[in-house]
């Protein structure tokens, strides 16, 4: 009998810590699922954050550093700088990416730093209790915002993406989302064309993806995907948003 679908070897053969319906696995099996088809497992290097995703170091066959918190892209500054043929990716959260790491993520695509940005955005904090994060949407209920995000005391969310889309650096940057197989499908082809960016020099890349989270926003699996589809695509539209790559 012929196998037809198996785990990609780039991924441990590991339980994983995640909470049920969090789309974290998903986006970690099509992360290995590229490195395995783009035959870099060998030469790629993750960096891990402080976050849900702190010990995505046991989940993939490639090497792992862990970094400080939002410290991702400057640790991966110096592998890549010190080790220029390895593929390089970040893997981080929207509270490590773009709160205390804003000035990591904003310099490292002003520098064009040849790495790559997987980012995933579930508009809180997920792994210290659901507090209101950069990405917490207007209105939105948290564990910090308990009537909901208001622009005159919490400010605007940040639209990463679109924010680094307006730097010289930044080759690659696009926005997708895995509540779907619509989704799953567009962002592990974004996920490839953003390490193949890497592998030809083109610059920084990122994939910010939209991601559940339903523990904290109180929701069922099944909800917090309709939630991604409703709430959160209308305020962080699809799409690419930057690309000098050429391909």
């Amino acid at each position: 009998m012929s196998v037809v679908f198996k785990k990609p070897n780039a991924m441990s053969d590991v339980p994983m810590h995640y909470c049920p319906g969090c789309t974290h696995g998903i986006v970690h099996r099509l992360v290995a699922e590229v490195l395995d088809e783009l035959g870099i497992e060998g030469q790629a290097v993750g960096v891990a954050p402080v976050g849900c995703a702190v010990f995505a170091y046991n989940y993939f066959e490639c090497d792992m550093i862990e970094a400080a918190h939002g410290r991702a892209p400057a640790v991966a500054t110096g592998v890549k700088r010190t080790h220029p043929d390895n593929v390089v990716f970040t893997y981080q959260g929207d509270g490590d990416l773009a709160a205390i790491g804003t000035a990591e993520t904003v310099h490292v695509g002003a520098r064009g730093e040849n790495i790559t940005i997987i980012f995933i955005n579930n508009a809180n904090y997920g792994m210290t209790g659901g507090q209101m994060a950069p990405t917490t949407m207007l209105g939105q209920v948290t564990t910090t915002s308990p009537y909901g995000r208001d622009k005159n005391i919490q400010g605007h969310p940040i639209h990463v993406c679109e924010l680094m889309a307006t730097l010289d650096g930044v080759a690659y940057a696009e926005r997708v989302a895995v509540n779907d197989v619509k989704g799953v499908r567009a962002t592990k082809k974004a996920i490839k064309k953003a390490f193949q960016a890497q592998i030809d020099k083109k610059g920084l890349s990122i994939v910010e993806i939209l991601s559940t989270c339903p523990t904290n926003w109180g929701l069922s699996p099944v909800e917090a995907l309709k939630f991604v589809e409703e709430k959160m695509k209308p305020v962080y539209p699809l799409g690419v948003y930057k690309d000098t790559t050429g391909y």
